[in-house]
């Protein structure tokens, strides 16, 4: 028994604030008895997805599939007593109900008999999803309209002789009324919301694939997720944000990469402007060196002046990029960047440039906008546009959303059931040491950086437009993207304008950060590990950004098991050089295992021939007994919500607070 010089002032204080929630001891107990409860459930499954780069038709698969988890459960309920055709098709279903109901409708003649087999079969497998759930959690999971339905399904067995009746007059009644498909729709979103507890997106949602905006919209409906930034969420979150720079980068990347659907269907960006002011300053200039990369059936789709006209825009937006780098690194010597200063380094009367100790021949000096005299200095008419185009991006209500979220769920890094999660480095010398930043006046490294950098990279967003304070935050972020050592870009340069200016590839080299060799040195993870506070034999670092060439190879799991990257080339554009379509990452009760997948054939495909990913699943670790939720950090919260509890039973027991029986009735 605790005594009661253990409760100071502001302790009884708190207690008090809490008897207002548990009035009564009667209500703290009952509580005290729930949370206890839960404790002793077995953890969550947890997912981790790392660089989707807009590939929105296979990482909604994934998401649907949750890497093969649901298939799991429908292969433990049914692999012994069902063909393969119709596991397939019942994944299917809960994969892509709707489109799949539309289907199956136009081909089964005794569809009601149909729905009877089907509404059995998926209320066992939801049964089965969230038994290791409390009652409470799955009813706040249910779909409005059906959660009383469903609930009492889940809740009473068929097998029940007494019941047996009660279920199957329930089902014959959904059938009758016509609301079977409905109920099927509800039923497969409940057991893909109960197959993962909390998804984890390792940064990169953004570029390359066609539609990162359709990914958002999935996330900001997802139940639990939590996303490290990539460094082209950050990018997007400094265009989102006002940064003109960052502005410019989206749009050549979108231009150069063919890209533009994102910008111009997914969040409604017209590119007026800038294709009106490059068919008049660029029309007569060479542009040969800002071809669009056109690939496939893309090619085939545009005319010879389409070709051109995207070269233009290409080039007119990359010119105004280099000027307002410039600008940018002018303003901050202590990025230590300087060198990055190229446009004062052409030598126009040789057609040269010298980088270092290095002269490069230059492919194109036709810059008809850059005056020698002052390089970095916009023309009134590139100023005109760039204002007009980072006006548009921050008028995009869509775009405006999905920052909005990136910003509330997101993170330079996470620490999550002792796991460290982040999308690049953490910035390392070659010998082993931490590397040190002097920004912000101060000289940091290791965590203590990071977390500057998470408060600068929210400072761009939040603080009043037109302030230092945000301006200071949107060239921070432009840091984050491509400066030096970034921890989230983690090269020591990034070398757009020699890839589009100088053909000797020789320099185009961006050299990794140490850290993406020191990795693989277990004693370096452990470290790492133990400068944000974790130690253990199951702690782990995630992270992505560096494809995996699987196909020579290479193992995510690096480290001696300490540390797995899971980019594995979710992005066609990346498959090549990963030689697969994709890692992720399942954290259960019972062990870690990495998925590999291959690549996605589509939505259609899969939706028709009932048609899945190929993955392969390999155990790396697993727990020595099976995980409880008070081995969690909810376990941990659990935890002192009890704590407190029992203080609070205790100063009831003792007088110091009085029991409130109306309040209780209320």
């Amino acid at each position: 028994m605790e005594e009661t010089k253990n409760y100071t002032a502001e302790e009884l204080r708190y207690l008090k604030m809490l008897a207002r929630q548990y009035p009564t001891v009667q209500a703290a107990s009952t509580e005290i008895v729930n949370l206890q409860a839960i404790l002793n459930l077995p953890k969550g499954c947890e997912h981790f997805i790392s660089d989707v780069h807009g590939e929105y038709e296979a990482f909604l698969h994934i998401l649907n599939s949750c890497s093969g988890v649901v298939r799991e459960k429908l292969d433990d309920l049914y692999a012994n007593s069902l063909p393969r055709a119709e596991l397939d098709q019942l994944a299917t279903l809960i994969y892509y109900p709707e489109e799949k109901l539309e289907q199956l409708s136009r081909q089964i003649s005794d569809m009601d008999e149909w729905y009877r087999i089907t509404l059995h079969r998926l209320v066992e497998v939801c049964r089965l999803v969230s038994a290791r759930y409390t009652r409470s959690k799955v009813r706040k999971a249910l779909p409005k309209d059906y959660a009383y339905i469903i609930e009492e399904l889940l809740h009473t067995h068929s097998e029940d002789i007494d019941k047996r009746d009660y279920f199957e007059n329930i089902i014959s009644t959904i059938i009758r009324i016509g609301q079977a498909p409905g109920f099927i729709q509800a039923v497969s979103s409940v057991i893909k919301r109960m197959a993962v507890d909390h998804m984890h997106i390792v940064g990169d949602i953004f570029d390359r694939g066609p539609r990162a905006d359709v990914i958002l919209d999935s996330l900001v409906d997802f139940h639990s997720v939590d996303v490290q930034w990539g460094n082209h969420d950050i990018l997007w979150m400094g265009a989102a944000s006002g940064s003109r720079t960052l502005v410019a980068t989206v749009l050549a990347n979108s231009i150069h990469y063919n890209n533009l659907e994102v910008v111009e269907t997914g969040y409604g960006i017209s590119l007026r402007p800038l294709s009106v002011f490059a068919n008049e300053v660029y029309r007569d200039c060479d542009v040969s060196r800002f071809a669009v990369k056109l690939t496939g059936s893309d090619a085939e789709q545009y005319t010879e002046k389409d070709k051109l006209l995207s070269a233009r825009m290409h080039k007119a937006i990359t010119v105004i990029l280099f000027k307002l780098e410039g600008q940018k690194l002018l303003r901050h010597p202590e990025y230590g960047m300087d060198d990055r200063l190229l446009l004062d380094k052409i030598d126009y009367e040789a057609r040269s440039i010298t980088i270092g100790e290095h002269t490069y021949a230059l492919e194109d000096t036709d810059f008809p906008t850059v005056d020698p005299q002052d390089p970095y200095a916009l023309s009134p008419e590139e100023n005109a546009v760039i204002d007009q185009l980072t006006t548009s991006f921050q008028r995009s209500e869509k775009l405006q959303k999905h920052v909005r979220f990136l910003y509330s769920k997101g993170s330079l890094y996470k620490i999550f059931n002792g796991n460290l999660l982040f999308h690049g480095c953490v910035p390392m010398t070659a010998d082993g040491e931490l590397m040190s930043f002097t920004i912000g006046g101060k000289e940091r490294r290791g965590r203590e950086f990071l977390d500057y950098a998470d408060t600068a990279a929210r400072q761009a967003y939040y603080h009043k437009p037109g302030s230092p304070e945000r301006q200071l935050g949107m060239d921070f972020l432009w840091f984050l993207w491509a400066g030096r050592n970034s921890p989230i870009f983690g090269r020591d340069r990034m070398t757009t304008f020699e890839r589009r200016l100088i053909r000797d590839e020789s320099a185009w080299t961006e050299p990794k950060n140490a850290y993406y060799t020191l990795y693989n040195d277990p004693e370096v993870c452990q470290d790492l590990l133990r400068e944000f506070g974790l130690e253990g034999p199951h702690c782990h670092i995630i992270n992505g950004h560096v494809p995996v060439k699987a196909g020579k190879g290479e193992s995510p799991v690096k480290g001696g098991g300490k540390l797995v990257v899971i980019d594995g080339g979710f992005c066609k554009a990346y498959q090549p050089t990963s030689g697969i379509a994709g890692y992720t990452l399942i954290y259960n009760s019972r062990c870690y295992r990495i998925i590999a997948h291959q690549p996605f054939a589509g939505r259609d495909k899969a939706i028709r021939e009932n048609w899945d990913i190929t993955s392969t699943t390999e155990v790396f670790e697993r727990l020595e007994s099976r995980m409880k939720i008070a081995e969690t950090d909810m376990g941990f919260q659990l935890q002192a919500q009890i704590d407190d509890l029992m203080r609070l039973l205790y100063a009831y027991k003792a007088g110091l607070v009085t029991e409130d029986h109306r309040r209780q009735r209320e």
